[in-house]
Parts: C-alpha cells; sequence; structure tokens
C-alpha cells in the first residue's frame, strides 16, 4: 500500500504535461523511470505463476471476480484515508471503460479462451504483439508516431518472444496437444489483444489526469461487476486452500495494487509505444521467475529468447521520440496514463508461456 501512496506522490509531484515539456517525452520524476519500469516487468511477471497456482485452486471468473473486487476495496480505502479526489461525470465513465477494457474484458477473454483449450504458447505469441498494435493505434488516434530504429526494435523484441514461447506452441494447458479449441476461443484471443491495446490508449487519452488511488479503485471495481454473473454461473468455485488464498492474495497486493500503479505512473511519464514495448520482456521474465520458483525448464531457445527480446526493448525504447502531433486549439490535451495490459493467464500449470497478470 505504500507504494501506491509513493506513486500517487510521483504523479502528482511531476506532471507530465506541464508547460516546456515535450509532448510523447517520458519526464522524470521523483524515482527515475528506468527503476520503475525494471520494477514493473518484474511485479508484472510474478502474477504469471501466481495466477497458475490460483487457477488449479478456483474457476476463472471467480477468481478475478475476488481479485478485481479485492483490489478495488483496497484502492477505494487507500483513497479515503488519503483524501483523494474522486473522478466524477464523464471522468468516472473514462475511469470505468478503461477498467472493463483492460481489466475486465481482457483477462475474460483470454482466460476463457485457455479454459476452451487454445494453447497458450500461441496465446502468448498473439498477445505479445501488444507493443505493435499499440504502435499502430497510437499512430493513428495520438499522433504518436514510430520511427524505423523503433519498428525494428518491436521486431526483435518479437522474435525474442517467439524464442522463449515457441517450444509451447501446439501443447495445451497440461503441455499436451490443443485441446480443440473451436473458432469462437481463438477470436477471444484477439478480442483480449484489442482490449488491452485500445484500453491503454483510451486511458492515456481520457483516464489519466485523475488520482491513481481513485482512478484504479474505479476501474477494478468497474471490471468486477460484469463479472458477477459469470462467477456465478460457475458456482463461485474455489477450494479455499491455503495456496488459493495465498496466490489470490499476491495477485491483489503485488500485481493490481504495485504493479498497476507503477503501469499508471510510466503511461503518465512517457509515450504509449515505449511503456507498452515493456511488454516483450514479460514472457522472457515469467521464464526465470518460473524456473527459480516453480522448477520449469530453462532452455537454451529460453535463454537466448531473454537476450533477445531485452535487446528489442532496448533499441525500441532507446529509439529518438518524435513530438506527438499538436492538438489543435480547443480539444483536449493528452494526458499520459497508464492500466493494463496484461499479458493472458491461461491456467496452465507448466506453460510459463501463458501470461498471466
Amino acid at each position: 500500500m505504500r507504494m501506491v501512496t509513493l506513486m500517487a506522490d510521483t504523479i502528482s509531484a511531476k506532471d507530465p504535461a506541464r508547460p516546456g515539456t515535450r509532448a510523447g517525452a517520458i519526464s522524470r520524476g521523483a524515482i527515475p523511470t528506468a527503476a520503475l519500469a525494471g520494477a514493473f516487468v518484474v511485479l508484472w511477471s510474478t502474477g504469471y505463476p501466481a495466477a497458475r497456482i490460483a487457477l488449479d485452486h478456483a474457476a476463472p471468473f471467480t477468481l478475478l471476480l475476488l481479485r478485481f473486487a479485492g483490489a478495488g476495496l483496497i484502492f477505494a480505502v487507500l483513497a479515503a484515508l488519503g483524501g483523494a479526489t474522486w473522478p466524477r461525470g464523464r471522468a468516472m465513465i473514462h475511469s470505468a471503460a478503461v477498467g472493463i477494457l483492460t481489466l475486465g474484458l481482457q483477462f475474460s477473454a483470454l482466460y476463457w479462451a485457455a479454459a476452451q483449450g487454445v494453447n497458450v504458447g500461441l496465446i502468448a505469441l498473439v498477445v505479445g504483439t501488444m507493443p505493435i498494435v499499440t504502435a499502430l493505434l497510437g499512430l493513428a488516434f495520438l499522433g504518436e508516431k514510430v520511427r524505423p530504429l523503433q519498428w525494428a526494435g518491436f521486431a526483435i523484441g518479437f522474435g525474442g518472444v517467439a524464442l522463449v514461447v515457441g517450444e509451447g506452441v501446439g501443447a495445451g494447458r497440461s503441455g499436451v496437444a490443443d485441446g480443440g479449441a473451436g473458432l469462437s476461443a481463438y477470436l477471444a484471443v484477439f478480442v483480449g489483444l484489442l482490449a488491452i491495446s485500445i484500453g491503454t490508449l483510451y486511458q492515456k487519452r481520457h483516464a489519466s489526469n485523475v488520482d491513481p488511488r481513485s482512478g484504479l479503485a474505479v476501474q477494478h471495481l468497474a471490471a468486477a461487476l460484469p463479472l458477477l454473473p459469470f462467477a456465478l454461473h460457475e458456482g463461485f468455485r474455489f477450494d479455499g486452500s491455503s495456496a488459493f488464498f495465498a496466490s489470490l492474495a499476491w495477485v491483489i497486493a503485488v500485481n493490481s495494487l504495485s504493479a498497476f500503479a507503477l503501469f499508471f505512473v510510466l503511461l503518465r511519464r512517457g509515450a504509449v509505444t515505449q511503456v507498452a514495448t515493456l511488454f516483450f520482456l514479460m514472457p522472457p521474465a515469467t521464464a526465470l521467475i518460473d524456473y527459480f520458483v516453480l522448477g520449469d525448464s530453462l532452455t537454451l531457445s529460453k535463454l537466448v529468447g531473454v537476450i533477445v527480446a531485452a535487446l528489442g526493448v532496448f533499441i525500441a525504447t532507446r529509439a529518438p521520440h518524435p513530438a506527438a502531433r499538436p492538438y489543435q486549439a480547443g480539444t483536449r490535451t493528452p494526458q499520459p496514463a497508464g492500466r493494463s495490459v496484461t499479458a493472458p493467464c491461461a491456467g496452465v500449470r507448466h506453460s510459463y508461456q501463458a501470461p498471466c497478470r
């Protein structure tokens, strides 16, 4: 919880939209952006094995409902204790829309696709294109131009993701052959990809100029509400084991509270394309975490993939970022923002490839 308060102080201390700051440039706050980015990647990636464990003890929509509702209530308490200003009117609607897109719709689509038999390696590859999709959407709607060197970084980064998850493509939830998923399940994977990509851009444009505590409370509670009927349809099923409660506590406290707060700050500080590029590092980082925590194998191709993905991120984020297209007078000033991406959280037992935030 201290991290959430620190994120709020960091945002208020350095307004990325202040006069004199180049549009789209990452500004320096009380904490260096590189340090925040590194912490974000590590914390976000720990959610994958934690969710894998939790999904062995609970139905997916039940798990998502408990996670989002729990995190939303904690954010609401932090906002009340800290005297945070709550979004109202359109700002409230915008924050709720971000939560429904980047939390509710993304995770629901990816969880459901995995449950229907889509192999987690394929899910990881599709969601691994998130930085590329976000860059194209940002170019079209926010004027965030992408230089050739950044495109090269994207290609290298995605190549690293492919190396890391390639061995899992063709394996289902338990490492066996694909479970015979239908067309709707594969379409759900693309729905999840579009949900996080569009939601990230939408937050930058409309929902970043709010206090992170109240804004994230609205996002999580808005994501939880539509999941209620699905969780009830599942019978609100969880086994009540210590492993379930420990993993649930982790995805709430570490991933929803801390990682999402960092994501919020990073999007407010920088261009959407640069922040989204960090998601190339999620599968490689998760592979390393799974090796040390869950004992998954760490092959040569995975190690090479980790290096290649890191190189791609380095190139893409170091490329000079041109100023975003100027907005006409009377239009809304673009606000860097934050939320969710994430990677899919397929309920696999031995496939780190399933990004589960």
